[in-house]
Parts: C-alpha cells; sequence; structure tokens
C-alpha cells in the first residue's frame, strides 16, 4: 500500500502543476522519475550501509548547509539553495532523512545512553548545530520540522526523562531571544495570524488569499487549469507553499478529500511500522523503531504544518507539503526516506 499511495500522491501533484505551469510541471516529473529510481536502487542497497555511514552523511550534510548559508542562491532573503543550474539543491531537505537515521542510531548507542548530563548535552549539540544554520538561512518552518523530529525521538529514547525538562526549559528561554532574532517578516506572518486583519494587504495577504482559493474550489473543483485564484497569481506561491490551496481550487473537496485519504494511508503504514518495532527487544530493532518513528514525525508535520496554514489555522511557514508541492529536493529527499524504512 506504501509504494501505491506515494505514486498516486506523486500522480495528483503532477496533474496539480500541470493546471498552474507545464514548465514546472515537466521539471517535477523528471525529479520524480529521479526519485524513484533512488527509491529502488536504495532498497536493492539496503538500510545498513546508511546505517554504518550515518556519523559520515550526518557531517557532510552539516558541511553543505554550512556551504549554503555562505555561498548560497539568494531567493527573497533566504539562502536555502546551492544553484548546479538544473537544479536546486536544498541541503536541509536531504538532510532530514539522514538527521534521523543519524539519531536513531547515536540515541540506542549504550555509551551514550548512560545518563549524565555531558551525554546529553553532546547529543544535543548534534540537534542544534544543523538546527542553529538552517533557522539562520533564514528557513523557520524547515527547522521546526527538526526540532519535532529531534524532541519526539528524544521522549521515545531511553534517556531519562529530566532531560526532557532540560529542553522544555532551553525552550521557554529561546522563545523570547528566537523572536528577536526573528526577521521582520517572520514576526508580521505570525502577528497576522493572530489577527489577520492587521495587515491585510501586507503580512496577511498570502493567508487570506489562500482561504478564498479554497472556498472558490466548492465541491467538485473548478477544473484542471481553470483556477482563477491560483492560475492569475492572486495566490502566491501557488506551486510550493499553498500547492494545496491550489489543488482544492482547481479539483475541490472532492479532490483534497482523496488526497487526504492517501496522506492518511501512508500514516497509518508508518504507524504500524512504528508500533511493531517498539515492542521488539533487540537494538536493532530499536534502531528500527526511532527511525520509523522519525519518518513518521517528518511526514506528519509537514502535512500538518502545510494545511494548517493553506487553511488559515497556523501561521505562514515556508514548508512544502509532502508529493503535492513542487519542489526537487522535497520530492526525492522524501523517497530517499521512505526507502529506508525497514
Amino acid at each position: 500500500m506504501n509504494i501505491f499511495s506515494l505514486i498516486f500522491l506523486s500522480v495528483f501533484g503532477l496533474f496539480n502543476l500541470f493546471g498552474l505551469s507545464q514548465d514546472l510541471f515537466i521539471r517535477q516529473l523528471l525529479f520524480l522519475l529521479f526519485g524513484f529510481i533512488a527509491y529502488f536502487v536504495i532498497k536493492f542497497i539496503g538500510i545498513h550501509f546508511f546505517r554504518i555511514n550515518s556519523k559520515f552523511f550526518y557531517w557532510f550534510f552539516v558541511a553543505v548547509l554550512i556551504i549554503t548559508f555562505i555561498v548560497g542562491l539568494e531567493v527573497k532573503g533566504s539562502k536555502r539553495w546551492l544553484n548546479f543550474y538544473f537544479f536546486n539543491f536544498q541541503g536541509s531537505e536531504f538532510f532530514k532523512v539522514f538527521f534521523i537515521l543519524f539519531l536513531s542510531e547515536i540515541l540506542t548507542v549504550k555509551s551514550l545512553l548512560s545518563n549524565t548530563f555531558l551525554n546529553f548535552i553532546k547529543v544535543f549539540l548534534f540537534f542544534l548545530i544543523p538546527f542553529l544554520i538552517i533557522f539562520k538561512q533564514p528557513d523557520l518552518g524547515n527547522a521546526m520540522v527538526y526540532f519535532f523530529i529531534f524532541f519526539t525521538l528524544l521522549v521515545f529514547s531511553t534517556f531519562s526523562k529530566k532531560y526532557l525538562s532540560y529542553l522544555i526549559g532551553l525552550m521557554v528561554i529561546f522563545i523570547p531571544i528566537g523572536w528577536l532574532i526573528m526577521k521582520d517578516y517572520q514576526k508580521a506572518r505570525i502577528l497576522s495570524f493572530l489577527n489577520p486583519h492587521l495587515d491585510v494587504q501586507g503580512s496577511a495577504y498570502n493567508m487570506i488569499q489562500s482561504i478564498i482559493t479554497i472556498g472558490s474550489g466548492m465541491f467538485f473543483g473548478r477544473g484542471l487549469g481553470l483556477g482563477t485564484q491560483s492560475r492569475l497569481f492572486f495566490l502566491p506561491e501557488n506551486t510550493t507553499d499553498f500547492a494545496f490551496a491550489s489543488l482544492i481550487e482547481q479539483f475541490g473537496f472532492f479532490g483534497g478529500f482523496f488526497v487526504l485519504i492517501f496522506f492518511t494511508a501512508i500514516t497509518i503504514y508508518l504507524v504500524k511500522k512504528t508500533i511493531f518495532f517498539y515492542y521488539q527487544k533487540s537494538e536493532e530493532d530499536q534502531k528500527k523503531f526511532l527511525y520509523c518513528l522519525g519518518m513518521l514525525t517528518y511526514f506528519v508535520s509537514q502535512t500538518i504544518i502545510n494545511i494548517g496554514m493553506n487553511m488559515g489555522i497556523m501561521p505562514v511557514a515556508g514548508i512544502t507539503l509532502p508529493f503535492i508541492s513542487y519542489g526537487g529536493s522535497s520530492v526525492m529527499a522524501l523517497l530517499i526516506g521512505f526507502a529506508l524504512v525497514p
């Protein structure tokens, strides 16, 4: 069921793009072809190779993030991509999978689980390094996904739960500091979420247009390529951040309902895998449990955040909807991640 759900969502995402931009449709089709080739190649190689080299992959992608921060392609004030001419490589998307894999390894190493404060700091730094780089790109949405992954895996690891109180304490301290170092447009997005009428033509514009776009789709949608809000660009970022709103406008509640069914099917698949390995006792199975849990957190958090911001019930964050939003790095990273699910 897993691979068919992935294919269905990918095809639905392609149809959505076809109604918005034929050029992006072709590019996304190529990304998906490469992604599914990578999926089957990685399935053939197996997770063991990537697991024993997880530390290398971790530091490799940290280096990629640093290089991106220094010389990356700047788009609308954010440096998130390395320009390879034919493909803009977003390291923070690919890193998610290997970040989960690395954490699932170190959180099962007995020498690190001796429950000393020093070991907790060591593990925390493995999270903090990429989190701060991504936060400063700035990419608040992806930084939050990294936090959700780390916090969830820490909760279900064998680390003493007293260290969670330290982490929560750090969160309480970081929130006001984080607010002070946020970009002005990030603060405006949060304030406009709390009061959409604060700046209707400015910071709240995207959210308001997204809600209008979803409403205009009604039950069966306006039809492929006939969405006025998205097609005529009243809705900004209609192929990426707000691809779900564009999809609803074209295919209506009916189309959105079936997309959500397949999102649910993938979630149930990951939940079943996670529960199965949770009850196994070997260290190897515990690694598989943490990896499946990490993928579940990754997939569900991005889905909820993106759909929530499209519907105006969560603040706007630059984060993709799995397999629906346009983006080569996003779809290929997800397919690699699912290929490594045991």
